[in-house]
């Protein structure tokens, strides 16, 4: 069993890019493309516990803003237990993390994302 920690320092840009697309796109209103980007970011970051998390927390709070109660009660078991899953590398691959894809669901990775995953893990 592989226990992941940290996201490689090579990862973070392409994460944290995808993560301020986000709340670049929340803050216009544009909640089709902050989701995208939320999925993106999901993606890049489930390996690691603290980033799977924190995507999590980031759909929580869309869920919130958007008043999507569907959104709000699928992202609260998956805060509580996604940074865990992440810990011990038990995680659905591609799974893009929102209430509308159950949560075991492995899922085909974009190409982009699966080229940088692949150059920089």
């Amino acid at each position: 069993m592989k226990v992941y920690t940290t996201m490689p320092k090579v990862l973070m840009p392409f994460y944290n890019r995808e993560i301020a697309a986000a709340d670049l796109s929340l803050l216009s209103s544009d909640f089709q493309n902050c989701w995208y980007h939320l999925e993106r970011a999901h993606i890049i970051g489930q390996k690691y516990p603290f980033e799977h998390s924190f995507v999590h927390w980031k759909m929580l709070q869309f869920g919130f803003i958007i008043k999507s109660q569907k959104e709000i009660i699928g992202q609260i078991p998956r805060l509580l237990v996604g940074g865990i899953k992440s810990f011990v590398g038990h995680i659905p691959v591609g799974n893009t993390g929102g209430a509308n894809v159950p949560p075991l669901q492995s899922m085909e990775i974009p190409s982009d994302i699966k080229s940088i995953l692949k150059a920089n893990s």
